[in-house]
C-alpha cells in the first residue's frame, strides 16, 4: 500500500508487525504504536517540536554509561518505573511492600560481614540497622542475601562521582541461623536527583521539585523466594509526599529512634549516641534467586 493517510497510517504499521514470531512481542509492538500514534494525533507536533522529543531522548540516551542510568531516571520520574512494580507486586497480604530499583544499584557489591560498619568513615549520625528476614509463612531464613546501599550526608551515591574506585555505603550481608541481620552506617539524607541531564530539564519545564525523601535501599534474596526490592524511608521527612519517583508506601516508612544504649537481636550491647532501625522483612515464597 502507498499514499497512506492519517487515517489509515496506523493500521498499515499494525498490519506489518502481526506476523512477528513471538506473540508477545507482536502484542507489545502493536500496543506500542497504537498508543504512540494516537499520541502523535493528540498533541499534533509540529515537525520542530518531534525533532526536540527525539533530541531528548538522543541525549537521555548520551547520558548513559556504567556509572549512570538516564533512562532508569527518565522512567522513574514519569511514574513508569512505580507503574510496573504496581502491576507486578500487588498489593496487601503479610509480605514486604516492593518499590522501585532506582539508577544506583551495583551488581555484585563486596560481602560484609555481619555488624560491620558500611560508611567507609564518611560523617554523619552513626545509625544501626538490624532485623529479621522471614518467609511469609513466618519462618526465618539464614542465609538470606542482604544487599543494601544509600547516599551519604550530602545526598550523593559513591556512583555519582568520576571515580571508579570510589565506593561506599553498599554491601551484602548474610543473615545468620536465626535469620538475623545488622549493620552499622550513617543516617541518609533526603538528596535531589541528578539534574544536569535531560531529565533534569524535564523536571524544571514540568515545574517539579526534584528531591526524594531520605530511604535506606535493601535487595533480600533467599533460596526458593521472590527476590524483594524495596526501600525502608526515614518517618517525617519532608518529601515523603511528593516523592519525585513516586517510591512511597506507608508501610515502608519508619522510625529511626534516637538512642544512647542499644541491646541488639544477638544480644551485643551498644553505649554510645545512635540512631537506631529495626526492621523485619518478609519475602514471598516463589521460584526465588540463589543467595549464593
Amino acid at each position: 500500500m502507498r499514499d497512506h493517510s492519517e487515517e489509515t497510517l496506523t493500521q498499515a504499521v499494525l498490519d506489518r508487525v502481526q506476523h512477528a514470531a513471538d506473540p508477545r512481542t507482536r502484542d507489545m509492538l502493536q500496543a506500542f504504536v497504537r498508543h504512540m500514534h494516537a499520541f502523535v494525533r493528540e498533541v499534533r507536533p509540529t515537525e520542530a517540536e518531534w525533532k526536540q522529543a527525539i533530541d531528548f531522548l538522543t541525549r537521555t540516551g548520551q547520558m548513559c554509561d556504567d556509572r549512570r542510568q538516564e533512562f532508569i531516571l527518565l522512567s522513574d520520574t514519569l511514574g513508569v518505573s512505580m507503574l510496573v512494580d504496581t502491576i507486578n507486586h500487588a498489593r496487601g497480604g503479610g509480605t514486604t511492600e516492593t518499590t522501585v530499583l532506582g539508577p544506583f544499584y551495583v551488581d555484585h557489591a563486596p560481602m560484609v560481614e555481619l555488624g560491620a560498619d558500611i560508611s567507609g568513615g564518611l560523617k554523619g549520625d552513626p545509625l544501626f540497622v538490624e532485623g529479621i528476614v522471614r518467609s511469609e509463612n513466618g519462618t526465618a531464613l539464614s542465609n538470606a542475601v542482604v544487599d543494601v546501599w544509600q547516599s551519604d550526608d550530602e545526598g550523593h551515591y559513591d556512583l555519582q562521582f568520576n571515580d571508579p574506585n570510589l565506593f561506599f555505603l553498599r554491601g551484602r550481608l548474610q543473615t545468620d541461623e536465626e535469620g538475623r541481620f545488622r549493620f552499622w552506617s550513617i543516617m541518609p539524607r533526603s538528596y535531589p536527583i541528578p539534574t544536569d541531564g535531560p531529565v533534569g530539564a524535564l523536571l524544571a519545564a514540568a515545574g517539579r521539585h526534584p528531591f526524594r525523601p531520605a530511604h535506606l535501599h535493601f535487595m533480600i534474596a533467599a533460596p526458593g523466594h521472590n527476590k524483594l526490592i524495596t526501600h525502608i524511608f526515614v518517618k517525617g521527612d519532608d518529601y515523603l509526599d511528593s516523592d519525585v519517583v513516586f517510591g512511597v508506601k506507608d508501610s515502608l516508612i519508619a522510625d529511626f529512634e534516637t538512642r544512647t544504649k542499644t541491646t541488639s537481636l544477638n544480644g551485643a550491647h551498644i553505649d554510645r549516641p545512635h540512631r537506631y532501625l529495626r526492621y523485619d522483612f518478609s519475602l514471598q515464597k516463589g521460584p526465588g534467586a540463589s543467595a549464593a
